[in-house]
């Protein structure tokens, strides 16, 4: 059984111990919130990370990735939208970030790395230097970024051309860790952004589901109206716990499903997701999906980035509120009064009264988790709620 070491969240710390645990001459690393992993419990052979996080529920998770798994995802993305050099600008103790740096590493490019916070300069300005050749042809450069980092640059790119050319400059800009709302992807997309949208978790090795389309090697079912994932790049489970591996990772006819949790459809051959199975209240008597109520809420100016949380209610039993930033809705103009009916009125439409949020409440700055998601339970303490 290999030891687990605990590695920082430095990119540079995580890129020297990835090298060398994709090669063999490491030990696994311990990614995440490593302080909360049990020093007696051994990763399984083969296992290259033990990542661990809260997620944005609050319950924790240390999930054991394989060299493999690793691997298998990192082939397979090079297989469905090419190799060359990765520009890291996520947190690498996360699956997304950590999938930057071993399909570099695997390119044989040396990943480029945004140091410090994320800002549209600091992007632009590595962005600027990325470009190189060999024998005389140019190597694609590629990124991976969330929706929320997406719209900062764009809203850059409004005034700033460096920041509007970093954009274009990427072969594919992947999207994922939570849902990219409609009208931002067509505002990257008018922007020269070429965009592909991916969904996945840290259980499956970060993204395995690209515009819809599972990559080579991985499979997509959906059981009772949720989704299951199946493949090469699915985790061997969670570490030293295997009751709740046993329940998450089923075997079907001789072959491991990873249950995701989500709700979603197939419609020849492409996976739409619709939301989280568990996301559900029940407001009057109706079950209300509060992630379809949180896309249609995002589709509205101001409210890109909102989240929208389950709240008691003495006359319905529950309902929701839709918690921004407080700058997103000062930048179109808007007071919460104004959301708020704006919100009620787009609800009653595409998904019913029922569904209707009884608040807009506007934060000083939205609370995020190391990946880049909204921390829904930093934002319902925040609330009392």
């Amino acid at each position: 059984m290999p030891a687990l070491e605990p590695v920082s969240a430095e990119p540079r710390d995580v890129l020297r111990a990835l090298r060398r645990t994709l090669d063999g001459a490491g030990p696994a690393l311990a990614l995440g919130s490593p302080s909360g992993l049990d020093p007696a419990v051994e990763a399984p052979p083969g296992t290259a990370a033990v990542v661990t996080t809260s997620g944005s529920t609050g319950v924790p998770k240390s999930v054991v990735l394989s060299r493999s798994a690793l691997i298998a995802s990192a082939t397979a993305t090079a297989e469905r939208i090419g190799e060359g050099r990765w520009l890291l600008a996520l947190a690498p103790s996360y699956v997304a970030g950590l999938q930057v740096l071993v399909r570099g590493l695997l390119a044989g490019h040396e990943p480029a790395v945004l140091s410090g916070s994320f800002s549209p300069a600091a992007f632009a300005a590595v962005t600027a230097s990325l470009h190189s050749s060999i024998g005389g042809e140019r190597v694609p450069v590629y990124t991976s970024l969330v929706p929320a980092q997406v719209s900062d640059l764009l809203d850059a790119a409004e005034t700033d051309a460096a920041v509007a050319a970093s954009l274009r400059a990427f072969e594919a800009i992947l999207v994922g860790g939570q849902a990219l709302p409609a009208a931002l992807r067509e505002r990257a997309e008018d922007a020269g952004a070429r965009i592909v949208r991916t969904y996945g978790s840290t259980e499956t090795s970060g993204g395995c589901v690209y515009d819809g389309i599972p990559l080579p090697g991985v499979s997509a079912r959906i059981v009772a109206g949720e989704v299951q994932l199946s493949g090469p790049t699915l985790a061997d489970g969670y570490l030293g716990e295997p009751q709740r591996t046993a329940e998450v990772f089923v075997v079907d006819d001789g072959r491991r499903w990873y249950r995701t949790g989500d709700a979603g459809e197939l419609h020849e051959g492409t996976l739409h997701v619709t939301g989280r199975i568990d996301n559900v209240i029940v407001s009057g008597g109706v079950n209300v999906s509060l992630d379809r109520v949180e896309s249609a809420v995002r589709e509205l100016p101001g409210l890109g980035a909102a989240v929208v949380v389950p709240v008691g209610d003495d006359r319905w039993g529950e309902a929701s509120v839709v918690v921004v930033a407080r700058n997103a809705l000062a930048a179109v103009g808007v007071d919460e009064d104004a959301a708020l009916a704006a919100v009620r009125a787009t609800i009653a439409e595409r998904i019913g009264k029922p569904a209707r949020p009884t608040r807009v409440v506007a934060i000083d700055r939205m609370p995020l988790l190391t990946s880049g998601k909204p921390d829904r339970a930093a934002v319902r303490r925040a609330l009392a709620i």
